[in-house]
């Protein structure tokens, strides 16, 4: 019979494992001795109090082949403290939600001494990452058996090991009993039906969770504007002008979609607790450094690196690196263009059917080109945001994120701009609109499922049958689903996933009224889109720490600004269309100000 996660009890000696820590195969015995003791050693002596022991005992490693792993848990009673420490907020018993203390653990709701489901799996995993993280050097000068891994104190234990190669990795262990139950509601019966949000938020944690419901929302709103844009392709499409319908309506849309998804995401967050948690101030990012000091506010001894320098590195290096790649990008475009001069010219001169299908040739280039553009940026971008030195996690994901989004706008809808307000050819920016659209999702889903599942797979098989060749008088299972999980790609976060869903909002909210089967090509990859993403998080990554989230952050003022860019956008297009100017054939100065009018008050809604 094999042994799942949730079968095993949670005793000293045989304790449920969350964590698992990974260390090189050369680590020093002196160095593991130590981790351990710190690990295991109380809170009031600068340990984590928490259940440390190897993967393999000694019999097993004669059996299997080491991989130097070890397994991190801990008790019921130093999981209720942790959760008292990190701030986690619970129902009470008089459907309030308060954040939970061990001294008043018997009033929150499903609490029972010997129930050991008050907190979930994702919350117990988010508690033991936090102690680890906070696992800090005291007296230590270095790291025992590497002098020349320094250390001071106050210094993250875990960061230091990381960057000197000492500990490989640090990963959360699936629970394959609750996985399944999860996928047989989630995605392996491919149905059309709400996700299981609150199960996924059990199992994955708040940020994974509202990146999902996000998802899910944003797929239902798009299909009013599929089914109205339907029709409208079929027995309007051919007079191209006649947009200005469609383009009121996206105006109203675009607005309101995301006042609505406000309001649904407090609900949600409400009701799990994260809404009302309360955020400690904030510690420096592991990645930041500086020369030792006292913080003058916290009175902590940290690193202090002085903001003049930080800021000359900005203005300095990477701003103009920033507007280097923004010109590239602009150079790239007119190329685009330049080709599709030449193919337009080769099937005027021809007029054959296979140069009508070179028409399409230029688009379908210029869109590859654009993926693998932002891509390569993106690495630039993280480089240059963490060489800036930013103290905050915060800080370097606003500024990460405002880099990447700027370059990712401006590639990706700058040509669409130019055909749409300098060219005026509303049949090329439909084409353009369409192929660049459709493109980037076939890209996106191979990209980002298809190939890692199928790596995946192949591997998966691998340590299958290398477990079946295994002649060993113990039960494997544990020790096979962490050498399977160890393996899997790391999930770097929902960046990519909210980003693939900015562009998407810009492909339709901007210039949908000229193409309008965009949004109904939007909700068919979103349909495709959640399962294939859900697949993702199961079978292809190893499970994310869960992180507590109230909202889904900077993202809701990105899609807000692109609303805004939107509404502006649409009320040019409106301007620009033959109906309208017919209304005012002599002078435009009213239709200026109908259209600034507009603008004002989707503005003071905005705000």
């Amino acid at each position: 019979m094999k042994v799942t996660l949730s079968a095993l009890n949670t005793s000293e000696s045989s304790f449920t494992p969350l964590v698992v820590i990974e260390l090189a195969q050369d680590v020093k015995e002196e160095t593991k001795e130590w981790l351990k003791n710190r690990i295991i050693a109380k809170k009031k002596d600068g340990g984590a109090q928490l259940l440390f022991r190897p993967l393999l005992n000694k019999y097993e490693q004669e059996t299997l082949e080491n991989q130097n792993l070890y397994l991190v848990g801990a008790s019921k009673i130093r999981m209720l403290l942790g959760a008292e420490a990190v701030g986690l907020v619970k129902e009470c018993n008089d459907n309030t939600m308060r954040a939970f203390t061990y001294r008043t653990r018997q009033n929150f709701k499903g609490f029972d001494d010997n129930n050991d489901d008050f907190l979930t799996m994702a919350e117990c995993q988010f508690i033991i990452k936090h102690e680890l993280e906070n696992l800090r050097a005291k007296d230590e000068k270095m790291i025992p058996g590497y002098p020349q891994a320094k250390l001071y104190p106050g210094k993250s234990l875990l960061r230091r090991l990381l960057t000197s190669g000492i500990v490989i990795q640090v990963f959360p262990l699936h629970d394959n009993e609750a996985l399944k139950k999860l996928e047989d509601t989630w995605y392996t019966r491919f149905a059309l039906k709400y996700q299981p949000i609150d199960s996924i938020r059990g199992y994955f944690g708040e940020t994974i969770a509202l990146y999902f419901g996000f998802l899910e929302y944003f797929t239902f709103a798009l299909i009013p504007m599929a089914v109205i844009g339907l029709p409208y392709y079929l027995f309007v499409w051919e007079d191209y002008d006649k947009y200005v319908i469609f383009a009121s309506f996206n105006l109203i849309w675009s607005t309101v979609i995301l006042e609505v998804w406000k309001r649904g995401c407090a609900d949600m967050t409400y009701r799990w607790g994260t809404l009302l948690m309360k955020r400690k101030f904030e510690e420096p990012r592991p990645g930041f450094h500086g020369v030792l000091g006292i913080n003058p506010i916290t009175r902590k001894e940290e690193p202090l690196y002085p903001s003049y320098k930080r800021q000359l590195r900005i203005y300095l290096v990477s701003l103009p690196f920033v507007c280097l790649c923004l010109y590239f990008s602009l150079y790239v475009m007119m190329i685009y263009f330049d080709l599709e001069v030449w193919a337009l010219g080769l099937h005027e001169n021809s007029g054959s059917e296979w140069t009508s299908v070179l028409l399409y040739v230029p688009s379908i280039i210029y869109a590859i080109v654009i993926e693998i553009m932002n891509r390569l940026y993106r690495y630039a971008a993280e480089f240059l945001t963490s060489w800036e030195n930013h103290r905050l996690e915060s800080a370097y994901q606003n500024h990460l994120i405002l880099k990447v989004l700027v370059f990712n706008f401006l590639n990706c809808f700058a040509s669409l701009f130019y055909i749409a307000f300098v060219l005026k050819d509303m049949k090329l920016l439909r084409q353009s609109l369409a192929t660049l659209l459709i493109t980037s999702q076939i890209l996106n889903q191979i990209v980002e499922s298809l190939l890692p599942y199928w790596l995946q797979r192949k591997h998966g098989v691998r340590v299958k049958r290398k477990m079946q060749a295994l002649k060993a008088d113990i039960d494997a299972t544990l020790y096979e689903q962490v050498i399977l999980e160890k393996e899997m790609g790391t999930y770097l976060g929902t960046f990519d996933d909210y980003l693939e869903l900015f562009l998407q909002f810009g492909y339709v909210s901007l210039f949908s009224c000229v193409y309008p089967l965009a949004a109904a090509f939007a909700v068919l990859n979103n349909f495709t889109e959640v399962n294939s993403d859900a697949l993702k998080m199961c079978r292809v990554f190893k499970r994310p720490f869960s992180e507590p989230s109230a909202n889904i952050g900077v993202w809701q003022l990105a899609f807000e600004t692109m609303s805004v860019i939107s509404v502006v956008t649409n009320c040019a297009l409106i301007g620009m269309s033959t109906q309208v100017n017919a209304i005012f054939p002599e002078s435009k100065a009213d239709l200026i100000l109908i259209v600034v009018a507009v603008e004002v008050s989707k503005d003071l809604n905005f705000f």
